[in-house]
This record gives C-alpha cells, structure tokens and sequence, in this order.
C-alpha cells in the first residue's frame, strides 16, 4: 500500500513538512510505502480551460501536474499540505489541484485522501474545508482526527512545538492506515461500489 504527499509550501523545511513528516513517521511504523513530492516552489500555472485533457487524458501543460498524476493512479491514500494565505491554501497548490483532478479521467472513488493546514494564526479552517472539497467531489474516503487537521507555526521550526497539532497528525495517520486496510479488505470482499450516470444539471438553461 502506499500514500502519495504533496506539500504545497514553496519553503523548503517549513511547518509544513513537518507536519508532514509526523504522518510519514506513522505510515513507515506500519510498513506503507509514502512518497512526499514538493510542488510549492514550482511554477506551475493555473487551468486555462481548452479542455484538451477530455480527448487526451492529460493536461495539455506537461509538468508535474502528468507527472503525479501517474502516482495518484496507483496511490490508496492521498494528502494534501498547505500553508494558509489570506485564509486559503497556496495558489501554486490550488492550481495543481484543479489541473490534476479535472484533467485526469481514472476514478479516486475510495482512496483515503486527508488535507493538512498550516497557519501563523487563523485561517485554518477555511483552508481545510475548500481543500476537503475537491476530495468529496471525486468519490474519495476523507479521512479524520481528533481535532481539524491544523498545525501552528511562522518561523521556521515553530511547528515543533504545537505539540497538539503534531499528535492531531499522528491521529490522522494512524485512522488513514486503518482506512485503507479495511478499504483493501472490503474491495476483495465486496468490490468497489458500482455507480450510476452522473447527472450533470445547470442551473442556467
């Protein structure tokens, strides 16, 4: 089994990976592969909307954002860090996002995917939450903690000590890997759950 990491930080070292780094130690204690690729300090541009990626199957710009694409396929979990900007995540991160997730055609129904935020102060939870929904809109198993996926930390190194936000991380690994395990289990069991069409309505006719 393995989770694929994106850190969304463009500094290398920061909170971020710290946070991240506390949820790797979890996944190597349970022998699950993980891999974390920086994709922060980047240059990767936003969707231009050609549309190009429906007759394709990948985005028209061959970055990083085909490149994982590849790893995503084969991942059973997936996380997400960022720090929060003017209470959202970076904007290199989010147009990874929209690229990744739009142009790609391959299901993510049932990968265990989790959003971690990292903040000077506020704005953790807004971050959070628009993160979560470009998990809940792709079939995917969101996972939990104890508390709101969020660390605490500016300089460099604070991170270390929100002892809290370090064990909210080792919280959400630890319920990611029994996520996947009984996904695992339920897939030879039971498969995967059989949908229906999707229904595309405007509201605008």
């Amino acid at each position: 089994m393995n989770v694929l990491m994106i850190n969304g930080s463009p500094r290398i070292n920061g909170n971020t990976s710290i946070a991240l780094d506390e949820m790797k130690k979890i996944f190597d204690a349970n022998s699950i592969d993980s891999t974390i690729i920086q994709i922060g300090n980047q240059d990767i541009r936003g969707c231009i909307a050609c549309n190009q990626c429906k007759q394709s199957g990948y985005c028209v710009f061959d970055d990083a954002v085909n490149q994982i694409a590849r790893l995503l396929e084969k991942a059973d979990g997936f996380v997400v860090g960022s720090p929060v900007y003017y209470g959202g995540a970076n904007g290199t991160l989010i147009s990874f996002l929209n690229r990744l997730f739009y142009s790609t055609k391959f299901s993510k129904a049932m990968k265990v995917a989790a959003s971690v935020v990292v903040a000077r102060r506020g704005g953790c939870s807004s971050t959070f939450d628009g993160l979560n929904k470009v998990f809940a809109d792709n079939n995917m198993v969101i996972a939990t903690s104890c508390y709101w996926n969020s660390v605490h930390g500016r300089d460099q190194g604070e991170a270390f000590e929100d002892a809290e936000g370090l064990q909210t991380m080792r919280i959400l690994a630890t319920n990611m890997v029994f996520l996947m395990k009984s996904i695992a289990l339920g897939k030879q069991e039971y498969g995967l759950p059989e949908y229906e069409p999707l229904v595309k309505t405007n509201f605008i006719r």
